[in-house]
């Protein structure tokens, strides 16, 4: 998906940049870039972490990119930040999204005879057409509302500025901001985790479309926010961290909520509940809490080596990380009924492979609890699930190996409960070999969230969702 941090302070702030933008690995694997601006100007770095990890490869660079004024990126997709020279003067930029009309966007900036220098995988760089965009207008303020207003999908952006930092959350509030504060500095951060450790406190959430200016005095509202939200629901089942909150809501919490949920539906006789590391955790544990179930770990995570099972780009490559991350235990595996929980099932190869161990460990039943419903509709809004065909999504192969067509309406195998949603659940949880699957039903997953519905974006589930 990706992720942002930005820092403004009255004296030199590139650490706290650096640990910052560390802290949000988590949310992307593919490329990491760091740009800051003081008394020398603008400097940037741009490194791929599909074979390293952030801090490896910018920690020889972080001396040198000196200022007091700084933005970061962990990306999924294009090279960023970029560095622009415009009529507005000198601005870098960093951003988080999906612009879903990206073509249409571009065919009218060329007929205005602009042009596109940058390339993401072939294409035009996105943060480029952004940038774009923000030139159009004659103030930075009016740049980055035109490009809010002309973005379809999702854009959140932090623009750097020799003034100040703009941070722009995107029209409909999908992805989050989040403000820190301490003596004489701001932060702004896709997660609220990455200010502990840094002696931020959080100071504000910005809501859907709103904008502000950071300065090391302080931080100016320069748009108000909207009075729509659909905020990405996924962030609490599985991108966030478990130390981050959303609109003031933490993510762990969430996690237990949605466990709790799926025990107080349950109808299996097991012997222990485990989670599959690591997004499993939290979930599994509100799971055991309520049901009084003994938490236990038949599979532990070998962390020194191995990273997240979708880290290498190559799909071959991320199915052998994700077995070879996971280390099951003989001993507690072995003749008994295990219930485990997982935040998602998205192809399912990793959990038919995990299965099969387990029956090869002796296990007596394989029990599979999912903290959301099944997934029928790919992403639109962010890049969760895009690079991927909608077949290879488990629950359309599944409705497609019922139906033998994808030309049909899924609205009924969206309702928990309806005769093809149980086709569908059962048709998934037979090629994935297990003794019964069951997934969270959506107003059980809002509840957990503790929002109103209309302020989710909950697409991937029942297409639910607007521009």
């Amino acid at each position: 998906m990706g992720g942002f941090f930005g820092c403004v302070a009255t004296k030199p702030c590139n650490k706290e940049l650096f640990y910052g933008t560390d802290y949000l690995s988590h949310l992307g694997t593919k490329r990491g870039g760091l740009a800051t601006v003081g008394k020398d100007g603008f400097q940037r770095s741009i490194h791929s972490l599909e074979n390293a990890y952030f801090r490896s490869k910018f920690e020889a660079d972080i001396d040198g990119l000196t200022g007091h004024m700084g933005i970061g990126v962990i990306s999924d997709t294009d090279s960023q930040p970029i560095i622009l020279h415009s009529h507005l003067g000198t601005f870098g930029l960093v951003m988080v999204g999906r612009i879903a009309n990206l073509e249409e966007l571009a065919k009218k900036a060329f007929d205005r005879n602009v042009h596109f220098s940058e390339t993401s995988q072939g294409d035009i760089n996105p943060t480029e057409l952004v940038a774009a965009l923000i030139c159009e207008a004659p103030s930075f303020e009016e740049g980055i509302k035109n490009a809010q207003d002309n973005i379809m999908g999702s854009c959140s952006m932090l623009v750097l500025t020799k003034s100040g930092i703009f941070a722009a959350r995107d029209r409909l509030g999908r992805t989050p901001i989040v403000i820190g504060k301490r003596e004489n500095s701001f932060a702004a951060s896709s997660e609220s985790s990455a200010f502990s450790n840094l002696g931020f406190e959080v100071d504000y959430y910005l809501g859907p479309g709103e904008i502000i200016l950071m300065t090391p005095e302080g931080r100016e509202t320069v748009q108000a926010p909207g009075e729509k939200m659909q905020v990405c629901s996924f962030l609490w089942v599985y991108y966030g961290y478990p130390v981050s909150s959303y609109e003031g809501i933490n993510t762990e919490q969430v996690r237990y909520n949605c466990g709790a949920a799926l025990a107080r539906n349950e109808t299996e006789t097991v012997d222990l509940v485990a989670g599959i590391p690591d997004s499993g955790i939290g979930h599994a544990i509100g799971f055991a809490n309520e049901s009084k179930l003994p938490y236990m770990r038949p599979y532990v995570k070998y962390t020194p080596t191995w990273p997240r099972s979708f880290m290498p780009q190559n799909q071959s490559m991320r199915d052998l990380v994700a077995r070879m991350k996971l280390i099951p235990i003989r001993e507690i595996i072995q003749d008994r009924r295990i219930l485990f929980c997982d935040d998602s099932v998205v192809r399912g190869t990793q959990l038919q492979d995990n299965t099969q161990i387990l029956y090869e460990y002796g296990a007596k039943e394989v029990h599979m609890r999912i903290a959301c419903p099944c997934l029928i509709h790919p992403c639109e809004f962010l890049n969760f699930s895009t690079s991927r065909s909608t077949l290879d999504l488990a629950g359309r192969k599944a409705i497609y190996g019922i139906e033998g067509t994808e030309d049909i309406d899924l609205t009924e195998y969206a309702v928990d409960g309806s005769e093809k949603h149980r086709a569908m659940v059962a048709y998934i949880g037979e090629r994935l070999g297990l003794t019964s699957l069951r997934y969270q039903k959506l107003e059980d997953l809002v509840a957990a969230i503790g929002l109103p519905k209309e302020k989710l974006c909950t697409h991937c589930w029942d297409k639910s969702s607007y521009y």
